[in-house]
C-alpha cells in the first residue's frame, strides 16, 4: 500500500474517539480495522463488559497459532482537538498516533498481505480495553480457548524488542458491616473502621522497615483527570499512615530504581546516570502534594514538559532503549 494512502486511513482511524467510556466508538474503531483487512480470513467477535474485541485468521479453523498480532484500539481520554490528525513535516499527531492506533493498523496491514501465504499459522488480535486493564479483551480470549506460541504486540518500543516489562497487582478491598441505631452503636459493626486498617498496616509495615515503593502508573480512569493525577491520589494514604515526605520521596524514586535494579544507570543526578528529573514550585519536603504541580519534565535528557506545558515533539519521540526496557 502506497504510504500516503495508508496515513490516509491511519487519519480516519485517529479521529475516532474509541476511549473506555464510548462503546459506540470502540466498535466504530474495531469495525474500521475489520474493514481494512478485508475479506477472505475467519473473523471471531467477542465481548465483555462491553467491550468488543475480534480474532481474525486463514482458513476456517481457530488452532494454537505460531504468531499472534495483538493490538489495542481503545486510547485514554484527550480533548476534542486531539481527535483531529494532523501532520508536521514527517510527524502526524493526535490521540493514538503512537499509542498504538498507527502500528496496530500497520499489524493489520502486515497481517492481510501475508497470513494466507505464511506455512504455519498467524492470527490478529484487535482489543477495545487495553488501557482499562486488559481483562475484557485479551484475557477474555484467553478464557475462551485462544492460543498462541509468540504474541507481537506493537507498542512503542525505538523498534528493539522488548520482552518484560512492568506488571502491577491491584487489591480491591471490600469491608462489610452491620448497621445500628446511633443510639446503640456497640450493636453493630462499622465497616470503615475495618478499611482504616489497612492504613494502619502501611504504618506498620513502614515501621517494620518494609521496603516500600510508589507505582507510578493506574490502570482506572476519573474523569477530568490523567493517570498520572489519579496515582498522586494515593499520597493520602501514605499521608495518613504518618510516613515522613522524606521516605514517600524515596519510595518514589531511589527505591523504585532499586526494585527495577536500574538504580546503577537511574536516580542520581550523577554524571554518566540518565538525566531523569522533574520540577515543581514547592518543597515536597515540606509539602508532598507540591508534586500534584509538576512543571518541568525531563526523561532521558529530553525536556517533555515545560513551564508546565507538554512539548508535543518530545512526547511523541520513542526515546532510546534503554532503562526499563534492558530487562
Amino acid at each position: 500500500m502506497d504510504a500516503e494512502v495508508f496515513v490516509g486511513r491511519a487519519c480516519e482511524l485517529l479521529a475516532i474517539p474509541s476511549t473506555s467510556e464510548r462503546p459506540a466508538d470502540l466498535r466504530r474503531a474495531l469495525d474500521y480495522v475489520l474493514d481494512f483487512v478485508g475479506p477472505g480470513f475467519t473473523v471471531e467477535r467477542f465481548e465483555s463488559g462491553g467491550k468488543p474485541s475480534a480474532l481474525i485468521y486463514p482458513g476456517t479453523e481457530r488452532r494454537d497459532f505460531h504468531v499472534i498480532l495483538n493490538a489495542h484500539l481503545d486510547v485514554v481520554p484527550a480533548p476534542p482537538d486531539q481527535f483531529r490528525p494532523r501532520r508536521d513535516g514527517d510527524r502526524l499527531f493526535a490521540r493514538g498516533a503512537q499509542d498504538m492506533k498507527v502500528t496496530g493498523l500497520l499489524a493489520a496491514q502486515v497481517f492481510r498481505e501475508l497470513a494466507a501465504s505464511l506455512p504455519y499459522p498467524v492470527a490478529l488480535q484487535l482489543v477495545t480495553d487495553e488501557e482499562v486493564g486488559g481483562r475484557d479483551g485479551t484475557r477474555h480470549q484467553l478464557d475462551h480457548g485462544v492460543r498462541g506460541r509468540f504474541v507481537i504486540v506493537g507498542e512503542t518500543s525505538g523498534l528493539h524488542i522488548v520482552n518484560e516489562s512492568k506488571g502491577m497487582l491491584v487489591v480491591r478491598l471490600l469491608a462489610t458491616g452491620r448497621a445500628a441505631h446511633a443510639a446503640y452503636q456497640w450493636l453493630g459493626d462499622n465497616a470503615l473502621v475495618k478499611l482504616q486498617r489497612t492504613v494502619a498496616s502501611l504504618k506498620n509495615a513502614y515501621e517494620n522497615k518494609a521496603p516500600l515503593t510508589f507505582s507510578t502508573d493506574a490502570d482506572y480512569y476519573v474523569v477530568g483527570k490523567t493517570r498520572g493525577e489519579v496515582c498522586l491520589e494515593f499520597l493520602k494514604t501514605w499521608k495518613d499512615a504518618g510516613i515522613p515526605n522524606a521516605d514517600i520521596l524515596r519510595a518514589m524514586t531511589i527505591n523504585g530504581y532499586r526494585v527495577s535494579e536500574t538504580e546503577k544507570t537511574r536516580g542520581p543526578i550523577k554524571t554518566g546516570f540518565f538525566a531523569d528529573m522533574i520540577a515543581v514550585p514547592g518543597n515536597p519536603l515540606d509539602d508532598v502534594d507540591a508534586l500534584k504541580n509538576v512543571q518541568f519534565v525531563m526523561k532521558d535528557g529530553q525536556v517533555f514538559k515545560k513551564d508546565g506545558v507538554m512539548t508535543p515533539a518530545a512526547f511523541f519521540h520513542g526515546g532510546p532503549v534503554n532503562g526499563w526496557r534492558i530487562r
